[in-house]
């Protein structure tokens, strides 16, 4: 009884630190998935190569938060930080979805945010990440009604966006 006490409290204890490796022979070890070798980030605003303004301080903003909440990486200045992220919001596309059969109105949107980023070693000028088209789409219905914000589904766009690049950010496979 006592033994199954203590097996229980040792894998509790240490199945929150098992995570794989960032070597991938290595499969699953104990420790973190990022690079221990990265102390801090640099974030600066992402640039807005569309026409809907104010998105990308919002991206920024939610890429800090995620990087704060689920990495042991601070954010830093450029001029002081080990790694920079920079990026564009490359594209705001609305798609119609659906229409109500009777009136041919729109239904259900879509909108689809694209970014294009690049995580770059300071210490080395090494490229650790990039991608030129990353995306993300969310969904709203403006029908009269129901009446849900485009602003709402931007913002739920924004951040799988910024969940998904810290993912990204994890150690190179």
């Amino acid at each position: 009884m006592i033994r199954a006490l203590i097996a229980i409290a040792l894998l509790t204890t240490l199945a929150p630190l098992s995570a794989c490796a960032s070597d991938p022979t290595r499969g699953y070890a104990l420790g973190s998935a990022y690079d221990d070798s990265i102390r801090t980030i640099a974030v600066p605003i992402f640039q807005n190569n569309t026409i809907e303004r104010g998105l990308e301080t919002s991206l920024t903003d939610a890429i800090i938060k995620q990087i704060q909440t689920r990495t042991p990486w601070r954010i830093a200045r450029p001029d002081n930080a080990d790694t920079t992220l920079t990026g564009a919001l490359t594209q705001h596309r609305l798609s119609q979805l659906s229409q109500t059969p009777g009136t041919g109105l729109v239904q259900e949107q879509g909108v689809t945010l694209s970014i294009r980023y690049e995580w770059v070693d300071n210490r080395t000028g090494d490229i650790l990440s990039a991608r030129a088209a990353f995306s993300a789409t969310s969904t709203f219905v403006p029908q009269r009604g129901i009446g849900e914000r485009l602003e709402h589904a931007e913002r739920e766009a924004i951040d799988e966006l910024a969940r998904d690049l810290v993912e990204q950010l994890r150690a190179r496979w």
